[in-house]
């Protein structure tokens, strides 16, 4: 069994490049079988839910390279073919398949989906959009059966919350319905931008992408065609590094997390200015330097441009280093909190009520065995292994595979002092 282990206390120094979005990549490597040749995407991560779609895309005779951060993925053989068992099974984000298969083909099996288990996270959502389309929707033997006999119809649909997943798979499947689309109460994320903006430079004809509406109106299959793009920063990954290198920088030194769109993040940034993170923010950069004191602060989760639910879990353990009494809700994930049974083990004063963590600090943390519940909660044992004295062990950690590219050598780069080690 692989483990991360973690010594604290090593002062941390240097930059950090952030990699591509992983919420964008996973949906826009589903998206690219709708053209009928190669897309290229770059600043691609190297992460194991990338590595489990290309095997997907094998399934459906899709050709793929993957070489520097540079995805290759030539559709142009693509058969249709039911997806119920295997790669499909080990990531949330295998739905999208639902939306493309059933846009290219009219009609898609795909076993239900993996990913890390945050509370009840049905897809009805999805699936009433695509009823909406015209499509027949069953589930059978532990898959998804969705079937349009008379072609997708062009439809207004309304969604019940601004459900990221929802949006992006309706209108993936609505790329080639006949008539126009009109998607009302849609996410707005940044990586719901990116997927449009690729799939437009695809052929498609998508309008309102990061506003409360979006506007599909169908092309032919036919006139879908290869393109280049170039994958969003991931700003989960940002603000993750960002915590680090709040509470871990050394004194005199400074922490860079560069290629990153602080337009992303502001919801995250105010609150780490509230905290009172000594930071500067560039460009397409925050540098931080070392804190006199981190202050208590108030956190409740939102869609964006709110604070990111996926910030939630590093987020909390900042405020076990900050001077006070801190409230983190988080409004979309209620379950989202698993986090905290493994930070008590390590000496930190917080408990869970309902969708609230309760967060008294500072705390002295001690290295544990902890383990990774989820991808976030992953990443904020990483960060607590940082700050702790002696050495974390962390179990699970291919959730934390899932969401961070090489986070053992970037943090390994700006100094802390963490590795693999098979028990």
């Amino acid at each position: 069994m692989r483990v991360f282990k973690v010594e604290g206390k090593y002062p941390l120094n240097g930059t950090i490049e952030v990699s591509g979005a992983k919420n964008s990549v996973v949906a826009l490597i589903p998206a690219a079988i709708l053209a009928g040749d190669v897309v290229i995407l770059e600043n691609v991560p190297e992460l194991s839910d990338v590595y489990a779609l290309n095997t997907i895309l094998k399934e459906l005779n899709v050709q793929t390279t993957f070489e520097n951060n540079t995805l290759t993925i030539d559709a142009t053989n693509v058969n249709y073919t039911p997806l119920i068992e295997g790669a499909v099974q080990e990531l949330r984000a295998s739905y999208y398949l639902m939306g493309a298969m059933l846009a290219r083909y009219n009609e898609a099996i795909i076993g239900m989906p993996g990913g890390c288990y945050l509370g009840p996270r049905p897809i009805d959502l999805h699936l009433k959009g695509f009823q909406a389309l015209g499509a027949e929707v069953k589930i059978e033997h532990g898959a998804y059966r969705l079937h349009a006999q008379d072609g997708l119809k062009g439809a207004k649909i309304n969604l019940d919350i601004p459900s990221v997943g929802a949006t992006i798979n309706i209108m993936l499947a609505a790329v080639h319905a006949e008539g126009t689309t009109v998607i009302e109460n849609v996410a707005k994320e940044p990586e719901i931008v990116d997927i449009a903006t690729m799939l437009n430079n695809m052929g498609a004809r998508i309008t309102g992408a990061g506003t409360d509406t979006i506007r599909v109106k169908g092309v032919s299959v036919d006139s879908m065609h290869g393109c280049r793009h170039q994958v969003i920063p991931d700003r989960i990954e940002a603000g993750t590094y960002m915590v680090a290198a709040a509470i871990g920088v050394g004194e005199g030194m400074e922490v860079k997390v560069d290629n990153i769109i602080p337009e992303h993040m502001e919801a995250f940034l105010a609150k780490m200015h509230d905290a009172g993170v000594n930071m500067e923010v560039g460009m397409d950069s925050v540098t931080i330097r070392p804190t006199q004191a981190l202050k208590a602060v108030n956190v409740k989760t939102g869609v964006f441009p709110g604070f990111a639910t996926d910030l939630q879990q590093p987020f909390t353990l900042l405020l076990t280093q900050a001077t006070g009494a801190s409230v983190i809700t988080d409004t979309i994930y209620s379950a989202r909190f698993k986090h905290v049974d493994e930070l008590q083990r390590m000496g930190a004063s917080i408990r869970n009520e309902a969708s609230t963590g309760i967060v008294v600090g500072p705390s002295e943390l001690e290295g544990a065995k902890v383990t990774a519940t989820d991808l976030r909660a992953g990443a904020a044992m990483v960060l607590a292994g940082l700050i702790a004295s002696g050495i974390t062990e962390i179990h699970e950690i291919e959730h934390v595979e899932r969401g961070y590219e090489r986070i053992i050598q970037k943090l390994t780069n700006v100094g802390a002092k963490i590795w693999f080690e098979e028990i």
